[in-house]
C-alpha cells in the first residue's frame, strides 16, 4: 500500500542551530576550521553557511550549562559537499588548523564521511555522496555499511591547489541531521509514522535512517549515548533542526497530520515547529522562507 502522509520528494533540510558558551570561538572554528563563511553577525547570533544558505546558526547562551551526560539532543550536523575535491579542502582545513577535533571517517558506500567534534563538543560531519545509481537497495532498505577510509590518503587524491588557495569555495548544504535519542521504537513512532519520512535503514534498536524521496538518509537517531534518556532540559547544545519543504500546501498538509496525532504545533503561518519525544525542536519552512534567528 501507497503511503499518502508521506514528506514531499524533494525535501530536504535547513540549518541546524546551536546554542554555544563562547560565541567568538564557536564563528572562528566553524568559519576558519570548517571552511563555512560568516553570512551575519548579528550580537549574540551569528549565521555560517556557504553563498546564501545557511548551515549552522549560532546562539550565544553563556547563561547555559553543558548538557546531561548522555542525554538526548545533537549526535552530528552532517553538512555534504559536491566534490571530493570541496570535501578535501575542509577536511584538511579541519585538519590543519583544529587536529584534535577530528575523530574518524568512514567510506559508508553511498558516501565517504569524515567526524569531528567542536570546541563545545557537538558532533560534524563533513561527507561526499556518491551518485544514487552507485546506491544499492533491497526491499526498501538502502545498503550502508563503515568501511575503513584513510583521511590522508583521500587528501592527497582530491586536494587540488584551489581548494589550498581557496577552501570555501564552491556549494555546501546540511545533508542529514543525526540525533541521539532515547529509544528508537519511539523515534520510528514520532519520525516516520507521524511526520512523514520513510525508514531507509536500521541497526535493531540502536539506530533508525530515514528520508524523504528515496536519499539514503535525512535524518538519523540512535541511542549509542542516550538509552534510556528523557526529555533534555535547557542546556548549551542542539538548539534546533530545521526541515525545508517544497511548498505551503506541503506544510500545511504537515500541520494538519501532526495536530491529528496530538503533537503540539507552533504555527506563526510561515513555518511550524514541534518537539520531538525528548524536546529535540524541529521546525518545518519553504525555501523562500528564511530560518529564525
Amino acid at each position: 500500500m501507497t503511503r499518502t502522509d508521506l514528506l514531499a520528494a524533494d525535501t530536504g533540510m535547513g540549518a541546524v542551530t546551536l546554542r554555544v558558551g563562547n560565541l567568538d570561538a564557536m564563528i572562528a572554528y566553524y568559519r576558519d576550521a570548517v571552511t563555512l563563511e560568516l553570512l551575519s553577525h548579528d550580537g549574540p547570533v551569528a549565521v555560517l553557511g556557504r553563498g546564501t544558505t545557511p548551515i549552522v546558526i549560532l546562539q550565544h547562551a553563556p547563561e547555559l550549562a553543558s548538557p546531561e551526560p548522555r542525554a538526548a539532543g545533537l549526535f552530528h550536523t552532517a553538512i555534504v559537499f559536491d566534490t571530493q575535491a570541496q570535501l578535501a579542502a575542509a577536511v584538511y582545513s579541519v585538519a590543519t588548523k583544529h587536529p584534535g577535533t577530528f575523530t574518524g571517517s568512514a567510506d559508508h558506500l553511498v558516501s565517504q564521511a569524515f567526524y569531528f567534534t567542536d570546541p563545545e563538543s557537538n558532533g560534524i560531519e563533513l561527507y561526499w555522496d556518491r551518485d544514487r545509481s552507485s546506491w544499492s537497495w533491497t526491499h526498501g532498505q538502502v545498503e550502508m555499511a563503515t568501511l575503513y577510509l584513510d583521511p590522508n590518503t583521500f587528501i592527497s587524491e582530491h586536494m587540488t591547489e584551489a581548494g589550498v588557495s581557496d577552501p570555501s569555495a564552491g556549494h555546501a548544504v546540511v545533508g542529514h541531521v543525526h540525533l541521539s535519542v532515547g529509544d528508537v521504537a519511539s523515534a520510528r513512532e514520532f519520525y516516520v509514522d507521524r511526520l512523514g519520512f520513510e525508514t531507509t535503514a536500521a541497526l535493531g534498536d540502536s539506530a533508525l535512517f530515514v528520508s524523504a524521496g528515496g536519499y539514503h538518509h535525512h535524518m538519523a537517531m540512535n541511542t549509542w549515548n542516550s538509552a534510556g534518556s528523557g526529555r533534555r532540559r535547557l542546556a548549551l547544545g542542539l538548539g534546533q533542526v530545521d526541515i525545508i519543504v517544497p511548498t505551503g500546501d506541503d506544510l500545511a498538509a504537515l500541520n494538519e497530520r501532526m495536530s491529528h496525532y496530538g503533537v503540539q504545533t507552533r504555527n506563526d503561518g510561515q513555518t511550524v515547529g514541534f518537539d520531538d519525544p525528548w524536546a529535540n525542536a524541529i521546525t518545518v519552512r519553504t525555501a523562500s522562507v528564511s530560518p529564525a534567528v
